[in-house]
């Protein structure tokens, strides 16, 4: 029997067939050829072409596998890289995708015998991230392309130099918060020393006035030392809030069960600007830390640390000031004036509203 018309039925049917993929039972992978049914298998297999490479096979059949084992890595990764990217994505998928092409190389040929297997190799050698989850494995490219490498390399580059602005910038209003309180303190003692002087000289001249006019009347000795009185009370008093308020503001602030961040780039930057929890306070300067993400335990300076202000509606505890050791709830940020407002929840002064610094209170872990 003739072959059939290019446009026949049968012609165009054969054609279609060709096309889609057909069962992996009738392909031979040495010869590269799919055969439609059982009996064109069967007569492939008996032919001369099939059995001359079955010997040149059965001379050296590592070489094979592993020639058929490259190309099948190489595919499947190429089209990983073209078609996901450095997405994750689940494997199944991929291969779904990559066996729809008709001439791929089977994995039956590779050194492979699952999809499985091939992913946990993947991982091993890292050229994929893999991961196994109830769905089943996941795998994520992994770019090594040079000019990617140094695409990635600049980002990180001008990230790290946008961070080490915005801390110079910080720094920066810091400095600028604490000479401003440094001034105000300044200030207030000043005025504190003047008055105190006046008062001096007030009582000097009044004890002078008192042994001039001796033989005065009794009513203008007491009235003059009722005066002096009044004015060494005045004295007193604003010498006591000073006195206070200088106690009160002590040059160390850490306490345990605070959240800080630490500051310092000595520990490089597994550690820098990340968050960790004060165990133990040693002294007055020094900490133990555990640090949130990894669980490491540090010893730290006071000065390698930060505080850390929370969203509203979160507990702080005040570290410095009149308040000092009083747990509150933040209420609202002041951005302009680097405070924030703080509702008092312990101590005799309960449900207060107070402006405490940045500085002077920090998260409760």
């Amino acid at each position: 029997m003739g072959k059939a018309d290019f446009l026949t039925p049968k012609a165009i049917s054969n054609r279609i067939k060709a096309k889609g993929l057909q069962k992996l039972r009738w392909y031979c992978q040495m010869c590269q050829k799919q055969c439609r049914d059982e009996n064109g298998f069967k007569c492939h297999c008996m032919s001369e072409s099939h059995q001359r490479q079955l010997l040149l096979a059965s001379e050296n059949p590592t070489k094979f596998m592993d020639y058929f084992s490259d190309e099948f890595k190489s595919d499947f990764l190429e089209l990983l890289r073209r078609r996901f990217g450095t997405k994750r994505v689940h494997n199944n998928i991929v291969y779904n995708e990559y066996i729809s092409h008709r001439e791929h190389v089977h994995m039956n040929s590779t050194q492979w015998e699952t999809l499985t297997d091939f992913t946990k190799w993947l991982g091993r050698e890292g050229l994929c991230k893999v991961d196994e989850t109830p769905k089943g494995w996941y795998v994520q490219y992994v770019d090594r392309d040079p000019e990617t490498i140094r695409r990635q390399e600049e980002q990180a580059k001008k990230k790290k130099q946008e961070l080490d602005d915005e801390e110079r910038a910080a720094k920066f209003i810091e400095e600028q918060v604490r000479r401003g309180r440094d001034g105000k303190e300044s200030e207030l003692v000043r005025n504190h020393w003047s008055s105190v002087f006046a008062a001096n000289a007030l009582r000097g001249a009044a004890a002078s006035a008192a042994s001039a006019a001796s033989a005065t009347t009794k009513r203008k000795d007491v009235s003059s030392n009722s005066d002096f009185r009044g004015e060494k009370k005045k004295k007193s008093a604003l010498e006591q809030i000073i006195e206070m308020e200088q106690q009160q503001r002590a040059d160390h602030w850490l306490q345990p069960n605070i959240v800080v961040k630490v500051v310092t780039r000595r520990l490089g930057d597994k550690y820098h600007k990340k968050k960790a929890v004060v165990l133990e306070v040693q002294g007055k300067y020094a900490a133990v830390v555990k640090m949130i993400d990894s669980g490491d335990k540090l010893k730290l300076d006071q000065n390698h640390l930060e505080t850390v202000i929370p969203a509203p509606g979160k507990k702080v505890l005040i570290l410095n000031g009149p308040y000092r050791d009083t747990q509150a709830l933040l209420e609202g940020i002041s951005e302009k004036d680097f405070s924030a407002t703080l509702m008092l929840e312990s101590g005799p002064q309960r449900g207060r509203k107070v402006g405490v610094a940045y500085e002077d209170f920090s998260k409760l872990a």
